[in-house]
């Protein structure tokens, strides 16, 4: 939010309404996840998948996960403008430092959306997600998010497989 502004002038802001709606759009359109395994584990096929994810959401363990988003989100900023919603305001372009602290700081905001308005697309990280989603990617953007997923561990597949 601009230092001065009122929640009432925040709310009432077209930045903010035009960003809102174009989000919940844009979560109806086709998803890709971003994720630390290649495909999604079937039910009732075996392993650990719930022994894993009960450890990397460890207190200790997720924010190595979450560096590793907070840098693919980092390196992506280098190739577009990102808009940044954490339920409060929306900021383009935040500085690198901050954007960076607030997503591996994961009991700070339960979410975050990412819009990308060059692509028309959408990366929203909940904190309740061991992944991040991407709305609408173009087939540019898609290969970029799996190159720069590919930078972190990282793996990029179709949310519906």
């Amino acid at each position: 939010m601009k230092t001065g502004m009122t929640q009432t002038e925040h709310m009432n802001n077209p930045f903010t309404e035009k960003h809102e709606k174009r989000t919940e759009e844009l979560l109806e359109k086709p998803c890709w996840v971003i994720d630390f395994l290649p495909r999604q584990v079937p039910a009732g096929k075996g392993g650990q998948y719930f022994s894993v994810e009960a450890y990397y959401r460890r207190p200790e363990n997720l924010p190595v996960l979450y560096r590793k988003f907070a840098d693919l989100i980092l390196k992506l900023n280098c190739y577009c403008d990102l808009v940044i919603n954490e339920g409060i305001s929306w900021e383009e372009n935040p500085d690198p430092e901050k954007l960076h602290r607030r997503i591996i700081d994961a009991e700070s905001i339960r979410f975050m959306d990412i819009l990308i308005p060059s692509e028309d697309s959408l990366i929203t990280l909940s904190w309740d997600d061991l992944y991040m989603s991407v709305y609408h990617p173009s087939a540019e953007l898609l290969e970029t998010v799996r190159d720069l997923a590919a930078s972190e561990g990282l793996f990029v597949r179709p949310a519906a497989e």
